[in-house]
């Protein structure tokens, strides 16, 4: 039951609540307190990020008044076969000729609009709870705001046994695409290097000779990156625009506001020929991981150059003397991963149309749209059984 901004269910209630509402709440700075992307991070993204999105955020209190966590949330309409090759793709688009709408849907998303989903706890002993109230309000929600998806979006594998009342009432959990981890027990490079094939050490070798005959390429690294923002973000646009998967776009208030914020996690990367920035990388790091969120690059010479590998052997190469012992890469371009021994990091989808009509039909469709059916890559990697 719902009355204004609260959604009555057994074990409590869910209020819906702004950003604005959050500013004097001490429970919020304590939501993600032990996540690399804590509230600052959710804060920072709805302010910056573009993509159509309408914030919110869930407060779920027990039947005692006391709050349990708060959910962060976004509305935003979505193109269902974004990124999906072939044969449905054609399919759709030529329906889409007649019915323009036709597998495109306001959905209701749970998680972050710019990385993967966590659970906004206060306490780790309240997930399964927590999992519980949102999977017996979210529908309620959802259909109040005229949204015809339910998605949890991107959740890591680690959740699935807490999450588990979600598939056994109504969901479809289908694989996202994954992150992917290097383990670091190196202490260099070239220790790394060593442990790699020897076909990719000689794919590498040959890579690398090519950028060393060119003129010298210098990294620096800092925390804000306001004084490079208009040279590092047309290198950004260049390398989002060539993605099959668009979801969100940063923006350069994205990139200002996270080194002014969260200095201490915030790692920008940045390689210079002959003065020119020609490669950035954005990071963050927390406690012994790095997380490598996103690339920029000059395509003037960054093919020629291959400075994707000369930017992660520079990444690589500097981890370890930051006591770094995991590194993390965001979902795409699985092939150079896979033979640099990465390990899928899996993340998962939960789906459900607000129509219980229509549901049991979309559970079985939306297996067939999943993103990680149409990459050949992910089923070479050694965990792929896990997705």
């Amino acid at each position: 039951m719902q009355r204004g901004n609260t959604i009555s269910f057994r074990q409590g209630v869910v209020k819906v609540i702004t950003r604005a509402d959050l500013q004097n709440c001490r429970i919020w700075k304590r939501a993600f307190h032990n996540k690399c992307k804590d509230h600052r991070y959710y804060e920072i993204v709805e302010e910056t990020v573009e993509g159509g999105f309408e914030y919110r955020y869930l407060l779920l209190e027990d039947g005692s008044g006391n709050t349990r966590a708060i959910q962060p949330v976004f509305f935003v309409r979505q193109n269902l076969i974004e990124g999906v090759p072939g044969k449905i793709s054609s399919i759709v688009n030529r329906v889409r000729k007649v019915f323009p709408r036709f597998l495109t849907m306001r959905v209701l998303m749970v998680g972050c609009a710019a990385g993967k989903g966590d659970l906004g706890i206060c306490d780790e002993r309240d997930e399964t709870w927590v999992a519980s109230a949102l999977q017996a309000s979210l529908s309620t929600y959802a259909r109040e705001n005229k949204a015809s998806l339910i998605v949890l979006k991107d959740f890591p594998a680690i959740y699935r046994s807490k999450l588990e009342a979600f598939p056994l009432n109504g969901y479809a959990r289908i694989p996202s695409m994954p992150m992917t981890r290097l383990p670091l027990p190196y202490n260099n490079w070239d220790e790394y290097f060593r442990t790699l094939s020897k076909a990719t050490r000689k794919d590498l070798r040959r890579k690398f000779r090519k950028a060393g005959q060119a003129p010298k390429i210098e990294m620096e690294v800092v925390s804000d990156i306001t004084a490079l923002v208009d040279e590092i973000y047309s290198l950004y646009l260049a390398v989002h625009e060539r993605s099959p998967l668009k979801f969100e776009t940063l923006t350069k208030d994205y990139f200002r506001t996270i080194g002014q914020r969260m200095p201490e996690r915030a790692r920008f990367f940045i390689w210079r020929q002959l003065g020119k920035i020609v490669a950035f990388s954005f990071c963050l790091v927390c406690d012994d991981k790095i997380y490598d969120e996103c690339i920029g690059l000059d395509y003037s010479v960054a093919l020629d150059l291959h400075l994707y590998f000369y930017t992660l052997r520079d990444i690589i190469s500097w981890a370890p003397k930051q006591s770094l012992k995991y590194y993390y890469s965001n979902p795409l371009n699985y092939e150079p991963k896979l033979h640099l021994d990465c390990e899928l990091v899996p993340l998962d989808l939960y789906v459900m149309h607000t129509s219980p009509l229509l549901n049991p039909i979309f559970r079985r469709l939306i297996r067939y749209l999943g993103p990680t059916r149409h990459d050949p890559v992910l089923q070479r990697f050694p965990n792929a059984d896990q997705l």
